[in-house]
């Protein structure tokens, strides 16, 4: 009977998916980085994990760049002075933007899983506004 515990036990252990985690990016007009900025920019996720962007100055929000997702994962669109909420389950890495300062370079990247990312080449592809461009640059050098 002990056994046959022991057994569920292990199995039950084993079949348990890993917990989700909940990783915290800051909006904020001024960080380490310089004026208008996402703290941290970079962010390495695992399938599963949901990404929190938390307003911390007035008028930012933040929203997917749609020509930097992996394929089959939708667009989507905080509000301003609104957390915006990113659960990841595709691999692949995801551009983020605030609107309103994207002009500014107000960009971030999720790389979600351990690489290789199936959209890596195409996000690298991207045309963004020149400041922004010069930020994202370094944070795909980053990304597997």
């Amino acid at each position: 009977m002990l056994k046959l515990a022991c057994i569920l036990a292990v199995a039950l252990t084993a079949a348990t998916p890993a917990l989700a985690k909940d990783i915290v990016v800051k909006m904020k007009n001024q960080g380490a980085g310089g004026s208008m900025v996402f703290e941290p920019a970079f962010v390495k996720a695992q399938p599963g994990d949901v990404v929190h962007f938390v307003p911390t100055d007035p008028s930012h929000n933040a929203e997917t760049i749609p020509t930097m997702l992996p394929a089959g994962v939708a667009p989507s669109k905080g509000q301003m002075n609104k957390e915006f909420v990113l659960p990841v389950k595709t691999p692949g890495v995801y551009g983020i933007k605030c609107l309103p300062h994207y002009s500014m370079g107000m960009i971030a990247l999720v790389q979600v899983g351990n690489g290789p990312s199936s959209n890596l080449a195409a996000a690298k592809a991207v045309k963004l506004p020149p400041f922004a461009q010069r930020r994202m640059t370094p944070l795909l050098a980053q990304a597997r």
